[in-house]
């Protein structure tokens, strides 16, 4: 009876060893999902920045575009009003 009691805490011994190894693994993929899920947060928050710059960018362009054309008229009228002097 003795020899199954220890070879049944032999076994057991055995399987928590083994189920230990696993929990560092499963700790090890754990963080490395959390180190890929933070870099791709990163990543979009980045690429959000990105996105916001160009659209402030084109914005300020077509203000100045409006502008442009704004002063081209401007200088059209002055031209035609100087040229009725």
């Amino acid at each position: 009876m003795k020899k199954i009691a220890l070879t049944l805490v032999a076994v057991s011994a055995l399987g928590l060893a083994a189920c230990g190894d696993n929990n560092a693994a499963e700790n090890t993929a754990a963080n490395d999902i959390e180190a890929t899920e933070n870099e791709a947060n990163e990543d979009l928050g980045n690429a959000e920045t990105a996105a916001e710059n160009a659209l402030d960018d084109a914005a300020n362009l077509t203000d100045q575009a409006g502008e442009a054309i704004e002063n081209a008229a401007d200088a059209t009228s002055n031209a035609v009003e100087n040229a009725t002097k």
